[in-house]
């Protein structure tokens, strides 16, 4: 089905990113990993802010006492809600970057990378607690994309997009178990990228090149396809008064032709309920 899509913002982003709700600052946070910048955008007002970062940052997402983390191409770093940076991790290696990340209920950052060349299993995904100590959780991952938990905490979703399939754990703690096929994307139709999880435990998806968001219900049935514009859309988050609207991030990079709302951050009001998310406790 196609839904009644609006433009939230109008752009023109490289390799837009990881749209994420700020429940406290009532805004969208979203990243141009490309052109190192997070953007911020408030519905009620309409404001925008636009910050460098200086590395290919691969996401951004809100701290607990005000500023932001950020997944950088040498690490995760904070910003301090008066624009002041520090590491948290310094872990450079040549040709690699920081990709998608997601905050875990426990306020821990799940942190992803991949290799520029996307060569085959040289990325990673690892837990960093709120005081930086590092646990890697995955080796050999080609495309860290998106990872989201279900609503009671106990089942973690995960795509390498690659793969094209979604993944899902069972959650042990700090720990996931027991890795296992959710759903697949058929070949033909798009990569699996970013993914969120509503308030009903289903699993929203962007199709990289499928020009679509689908929902899968909590046993992995395809249910709703929403149709987009955009050939790329690379991730999805419920955000706005009462969690009820879908934004999406898009990408122009690698387009010859990319249409004209590709690398705009879209939305799709009243698609759903989403979950309140948490910020980073660090």
């Amino acid at each position: 089905m196609r839904a009644a899509l609006e433009v939230a913002v109008r752009e023109q982003a490289e390799l837009g990113e990881g749209p994420t709700w700020d429940h406290a600052a009532g805004r969208l946070i979203w990243v141009d990993i490309l052109s190192a910048r997070v953007h911020t955008y408030e519905p009620s007002t309409g404001r925008r802010t636009v910050m460098a970062t200086g590395q290919h940052v691969g996401a951004a997402k809100p701290r607990a006492g005000g500023g932001l983390v950020v997944v950088l191409r040498d690490g995760a770093g904070l910003y301090d809600a008066d624009g002041s940076f520090s590491w948290l991790v310094h872990d450079p290696a040549p040709g690699r970057r920081g990709n998608d990340a997601a905050v875990a209920p426990d306020g821990a950052l799940w942190a992803g990378t991949m290799r520029y060349d996307e060569a085959e299993g040289g990325g990673t995904l690892s837990r960093i607690a709120p005081d930086g100590t590092v646990s890697r959780v995955l080796d050999t991952v080609t495309v860290s994309n998106g990872t989201g938990w279900s609503p009671d905490g106990r089942l973690m979703y995960y795509t390498d997009t690659p793969t094209r399939r979604i993944d899902v754990f069972d959650v042990d703690g700090e720990r996931v178990l027991n890795r296992r096929p959710f759903a697949a994307v058929e070949s033909g139709s798009g990569w699996p990228d970013g993914l969120t999880v509503d308030a009903d435990g289903c699993v929203w998806v962007a199709l990289w090149d499928g020009s679509a968001i689908r929902r899968h219900t909590p046993d992995g049935r395809l249910d709703r396809v929403v149709e987009l514009p955009v050939p790329r859309p690379t991730a999805c988050a419920f955000g706005g008064p009462g969690l009820r609207d879908l934004y999406v991030s898009t990408a122009r990079t690698g387009l010859e032709a990319p249409h004209p709302l590709s690398g705009s951050l879209l939305v799709l009001p009243d698609a759903g309920q989403g979950l309140p998310g948490t910020p980073f406790a660090g």
